[in-house]
């Protein structure tokens, strides 16, 4: 006698995490006989792993940035030695040295209105390139820098009585002049001041916070 199978009950659930699908049914003989029930369960294709654990390594990026700029600055090559090395390889006057992604990068103004961005190794010193760029703000970096006895370079070795120098740059605003240095000390900390364009005095940025 041909057997009748009648679904009596589907039930799909996708369950949190495990995505897991139950189907039951219910088949008998069409002579009357008592029904015998059916399971099947399919796992779904989530393997209970979250997919952004899978992607995230766990670090940020900006710690890992942060990690690189320590070992840069705990290299031998400091921002005045950095400065020397890009003047060296590219002649004129330098308005600013930064370590950025555990390089130092110096900019500097050559002949005319052409700016250099020179990349310095802060463990060996070795200049690794260049690059140029045209700015409109050249004659003013002159002005500022007209009468000043002290460079880049000096304002760095100024600085590094403070902690270890990790930025210089030309304030060429207001009537204010002068360099601006950011320094960090062993424990991360980091710290602003003002070095003098015809003394080289280094006092603590107001504006420090």
């Amino acid at each position: 006698m041909k057997r009748n199978i009648v679904i009596a009950v589907v039930t799909a659930a996708a369950l949190v995490g495990g995505g897991t699908a139950t189907a039951i049914a219910v088949s008998g003989d069409d002579d009357g006989s008592a029904p015998v029930a059916q399971t099947e369960t399919r796992a779904g294709d989530d393997d209970g792993q979250d997919d952004d654990a899978r992607d995230d390594d766990g670090q940020d990026d900006n710690a890992r940035d942060d990690d690189r700029d320590e070992r840069a600055v705990s290299g031998d090559v400091t921002a005045a030695d950095a400065i020397a090395a890009a003047l060296k390889h590219t002649p004129g006057t330098a308005v600013s040295a930064e370590l950025d992604d555990a390089v130092w990068e110096v900019d500097v103004l050559g002949k005319g209105d052409t700016w250099h961005s020179v990349r310095v190794d802060p463990d060996t010193g070795k200049v690794l390139g260049s690059s140029e760029d045209d700015e409109d703000d050249a004659d003013e970096v002159r002005a500022a820098l007209k009468g000043a006895s002290v460079t880049a370079e000096d304002a760095a070795k100024a600085a590094a009585a403070k902690g270890t120098v990790v930025s210089v740059d030309l304030d060429d605003d207001g009537d204010e002049r002068g360099w601006e240095a950011e320094t960090r000390a062993s424990g991360g900390d980091e710290r602003d001041w003002n070095v003098a364009l015809t003394s080289a005095s280094v006092t603590a940025d107001h504006d420090d916070d």
